[in-house]
């Protein structure tokens, strides 16, 4: 299993970027996938997740950020709008493969995860 995230850079505040993340190694349509940040000298904190169409947000990207995925593709991705420079971080893909819905915004639930990739958000 092998995720590939892609999609970071530098953008101004108010701006937007879309993050992909590629899977591959097998079927990702019936799992959660799910995107982290980390920003220096914090915890991985969780962002969204998805599962089959509906997605969850942390209450700091609730409205402004917008998980989906294309099965097709194997991809998923995460629309960032409205940027803040606290969205400044390292932005990991992951997948998990089975545990209770209550638990998704637990990074330790997740089996797989992607190399990250970096959002700077400049003010």
């Amino acid at each position: 299993v092998q995720l590939q995230a892609s999609g970071g850079g530098l953008v101004q505040a108010g701006g937007s970027l879309r993050l992909s993340c590629a899977a591959s190694g097998r079927t990702f349509s019936s799992y959660v996938m799910g995107w982290f940040r980390q920003a220096p000298g914090k915890e991985r904190e969780f962002v969204a997740a998805i599962r089959w169409s509906g997605g969850s947000y942390s209450d700091s990207v609730k409205g402004r950020f917008t998980i989906s995925r294309d099965n097709a593709k194997n991809t998923v991705y995460l629309q960032m709008n409205s940027l803040k420079p606290e969205d400044t971080a390292v932005y990991y893909c992951a997948v998990r493969f089975g545990g209770p819905i209550a638990t998704t915004q637990e990074s330790t639930t997740y089996d797989y995860w992607g190399q990250g990739t970096q959002v700077t958000v400049s003010s």
